[in-house]
């Protein structure tokens, strides 16, 4: 059963002006650590569309989880990593994690998939949170 879902389109150029005006802070901000290894080995070309992809998804996945960024959800607490096969999908942490356990109903467990995308200018991406028997 679908528990949540969620869509966001983010402005390439949005993220490349704010990356040239605060750098660091912003990166450190909203990504986390592993977000912004996986963009920096990207080109300089394809660097900010990596970001722009993981922006979408952040505010996909808090539109799914029903609070945006309220209720202590962050973004850092929405990791978006890679699985084996190279699918992207979520590591929850802090209050995305918390708000997840609680939307997941008894004898149930969450899967959150993602797909994302881009063609300059735009971004996007969309999550769906379901919910399926242990």
């Amino acid at each position: 059963m679908i528990i949540g879902i969620g869509s966001d389109l983010c402005d390439i150029r949005r993220v490349e002006a704010a990356i040239a005006r605060f750098g660091d802070r912003f990166l450190q901000r909203v990504f986390t650590e592993a977000e912004r290894a996986k963009a920096m080995r990207r080109t300089e070309k394809l660097r900010a569309g990596t970001f722009a992809k993981r922006f979408a998804a952040k505010e996909a996945c808090a539109k799914a989880l029903g609070t945006g960024f309220n209720a202590g959800v962050f973004m850092s607490d929405l990791g978006v990593v890679n699985q084996r096969s190279g699918a992207p999908g979520f590591m929850l942490t802090g209050g995305a994690a918390a708000r997840l356990a609680a939307l997941t109903p008894p004898g149930m467990t969450a899967q959150v998939a993602l797909t994302m995308t881009d063609e300059y200018p735009y971004a996007f991406a969309q999550v769906i949170i379901s919910a399926v028997p242990l």
